[in-house]
């Protein structure tokens, strides 16, 4: 099987695709703006051929969230920089307007057929393409190899579930990892991973998301609100499809009682459009519930009779629900999803309860759990209990606290190495 059949079933496939952005922009309407970009058609006007613009995809929301900083430094770098922007998801493409200044462009990810990504690199003609974390596309790439536009992989992580695809897929992906000009690993395990599928790796330079900031005007609002409220704050932070409801049965268990009650539960589902869902599984489990949607100056005093659970349902209010929690439960780690980012938590002094799912921030959470900013259960229940249990220690909390704030700050410095990669190989085309 070669590339070409992939490339036949990739444009066999159009027509789902398209089935598909429109099922998903019922919820999030995001997905149904600008869709003939994914086909490689542009309303907007071809950018100058100077030289100046500089590619960056980050397929969705905290890709995009660790790269602003990379974007902030290569302006620095590299006066009169016109970024380009690419995504694959709403949430991405939305957090990535924050990064624009006049004259930057931003679309969606070409889908990857051999047409729609000859005519997405034909049009904008980037100086070079930088790639975020895992995102390569054999169409992508030798578009790429062919027009002459260097790509590199930055922030790179392949896990070994990842791998073992891959490799499955070995005359797929194999020439596509080659295709690339540099890849800058997150860990050596990942580089060891990365190599194997032929990749060019360069080095082992960390995770761009312990030099990520928090929002300063979020942590102090998070830290004013809950300095208000009566009862500690437990935070399920990015929770997934399955993991809420699983939540909710531990906190009705009738032996969980005492555990359960003696905080606040905050809810902050990963998805947008799970917002309603997760309101609705709440109300239909006996809780009241809070929207962070309705308030007007934190959360509200709680006078029902039946227990509240508050619900975080806005977008880029990250800092300021994990200032407002004392302890983060991590979500996509009680399922077999690989966990989320716990790097954002320990960068707002907020400790981690994980599950077993951790994947995907492998060596993160083991350098947490070294650390002292995270413990690991291995069920929900456990996870009530824990957490619990630390916002209850007048001891134990403040140390978990300052351990996660000194584990952030130790891990910073990828920012300047990665950068100083991508202007190297923008020196060496």
């Amino acid at each position: 099987m070669t590339r070409l059949l992939y490339s036949f079933l990739m444009w066999l496939a159009q027509p789902l695709l398209r089935r598909k952005l429109a099922r998903r922009g019922e919820q999030e309407p995001g997905y149904l703006e600008a869709i003939e970009e994914r086909f490689g058609h542009y309303g907007q006007a071809a950018s100058a051929v100077d030289g100046n613009t500089v590619w960056l995809h980050a397929v969705s929301l905290g890709e995009t969230r660790a790269a602003g900083p990379l974007v902030a430094a290569l302006r620095r770098r590299l006066p009169g920089m016109r970024l380009l922007l690419t995504h694959g998801t709403a949430t991405g493409r939305m957090e990535g307007r924050k990064l624009l200044q006049p004259g930057d462009l931003q679309c969606w990810q070409p889908w990857d057929t051999s047409g729609a990504t000859a005519r997405f690199v034909e049009h904008f003609r980037p100086r070079i393409g930088i790639l975020m974390e895992t995102e390569i596309w054999p169409n992508l790439a030798a578009a790429c190899a062919q027009a002459g536009v260097a790509l590199v992989l930055a922030n790179a992580r392949l896990s070994e579930q990842s791998l073992r695809w891959s490799q499955r897929l070995a005359w797929l992906a194999r020439p596509a990892y080659r295709s690339l000009k540099a890849v800058w690993a997150q860990t050596q395990d990942d580089a060891t991973r990365l190599a194997a599928m032929g990749a060019p790796v360069q080095g082992v330079l960390g995770n761009l998301k312990f030099d990520a900031t928090p929002d300063a005007a979020q942590l102090a609002l998070g830290r004013s609100w809950h300095a208000r409220l009566e009862r500690p704050v437990v935070m399920f932070a990015s929770s997934r499809d399955g993991e809420e409801a699983a939540l909710l049965r531990a906190l009705a268990a009738p032996e969980m009682a005492q555990a359960a009650n003696a905080v606040q539960w905050l809810l902050v589902p990963r998805h947008p459009q799970r917002f309603d869902e997760v309101a609705a599984l709440m109300a239909q489990q006996g809780f009241a519930v809070s929207r962070r949607s309705l308030w007007s100056e934190g959360p509200p005093s709680f006078t029902a009779d039946k227990p509240t659970l508050l619900l975080g349902d806005t977008l880029g209010e990250m800092a300021l629900y994990y200032a407002l929690a004392d302890v983060a439960l991590l979500g996509g780690s009680f399922e077999p999803l690989g966990g989320q980012n716990l790097i954002e938590a320990a960068a707002c002094a907020c400790p981690v309860v994980m599950g077993p799912h951790t994947f995907n921030f492998a060596e993160a959470a083991q350098l947490a759990l070294a650390a002292g900013a995270a413990q690991r259960v291995d069920n929900l229940q456990e996870a009530v209990l824990a957490a619990s249990a630390l916002t209850q220690d007048a001891q134990r909390l403040p140390a978990a606290r300052l351990a996660a704030d000194a584990f952030a700050q130790a891990h910073q410095g990828a920012l300047e190495r990665t950068l100083d990669g991508i202007l190297s190989s923008l020196r060496n085309p």
